[in-house]
């Protein structure tokens, strides 16, 4: 006798846009519980999504505690926490509930999202990543050969540095729009490179932007494409900005990402200094469901 097909129900939300079919995508699958670590993989790598999302629902006391429990998933690997399906799955969590925080339970542990309702405006989340860890500086010669740059293509003025706040990656400030709009980076040689000096991806930023209240112009390349926002490396950046004079402490500034790709994505970030330290990062944006619909399998 054939077993009945399996029907897991999904949301997909444009993150990072209060417009649809522009953000970045994300699917969110509302109930997870029952399905192996295969399972969720081979269903991250069906959606073929930038990440696919998995929440694993438990009892009340346990998620007031610690957070609703969520997974986060590429098309190829597990990952221990991301920016956009951070906001984009509480969002969905919270509904039409009117609650002004929801907090997930990630492999990262718990990170909490902070709404905020404005008359006349599309609802804001923005989610505190963990406080940056900051890692080394590169030197420009060595980034500008394994990345496929040419000579001059980097700012001289700001560093080229690994940072973290769940996730690391290298921030690569580039001279001008030009630059970053053709941009043609090695990807192969680069994994290389960051693997053997701590960095999960480069983001690459500029001063220049096409939207003039933007601070930052960005671009993330990853696996075999793109990615259209990139909110774990917003937060990195948040930091690095502050560390390095491009914004001020708690000043909330607008990053650009997903501009080429005809995604466009507006990631908000701010981050606050204490004594010595970067501390308190945040990272905000509009969040906009699209479809709803079951897999069977």
């Amino acid at each position: 006798m054939a077993t009945k097909p399996r029907k897991l129900p999904f949301v997909q939300l444009d993150v990072f846009s209060s417009r649809p079919l522009e953000g970045n995508p994300l699917a969110v699958f509302s109930d997870g519980r029952g399905l192996s670590d295969q399972e969720m993989q081979a269903l991250a790598r069906e959606m073929n999504l930038s990440e696919t999302t998995f929440i694993l629902p438990r009892d009340v006391a346990t998620e007031r505690k610690h957070g609703t429990r969520v997974r986060i998933f590429t098309p190829t690997e597990e990952l221990p926490f991301a920016g956009h399906p951070t906001l984009g799955t509480a969002f969905f969590l919270r509904g039409s509930s009117g609650t002004s925080e929801i907090a997930l339970d990630l492999n990262v542990g718990r990170v909490p999202v902070h709404f905020e309702e404005a008359h006349g405006q599309p609802l804001f989340g923005e989610m505190t990543q963990a406080d940056p860890k900051f890692g080394p500086q590169h030197d420009r010669e060595a980034v500008v050969r394994v990345a496929g740059l040419r000579d001059g293509d980097i700012d001289p003025s700001l560093p080229i540095q690994t940072v973290s706040t769940g996730l690391p990656f290298t921030v690569v400030p580039l001279r001008g729009l030009e630059i970053i709009e053709q941009l043609h980076v090695d990807v192969a040689s680069s994994a290389e490179y960051l693997e053997q000096s701590g960095g999960k991806f480069f983001y690459f930023v500029s001063r220049e932007t096409v939207d003039r209240a933007a601070r930052l112009h960005a671009r993330m390349m990853f696996y075999s494409g793109e990615d259209p926002a990139t909110g774990s490396a917003a937060g990195c950046v948040a930091a690095w900005m502050v560390a390095h004079g491009v914004a001020q402490p708690d000043e909330r500034v607008l990053i650009e990402q997903g501009v080429e790709m005809k995604r466009p994505s507006r990631i908000f970030v701010r981050a606050s200094r204490r004594d010595d330290r970067v501390v308190n990062v945040r990272v905000g944006g509009n969040v906009v469901e699209v479809l709803r619909g079951e897999v069977c399998f």
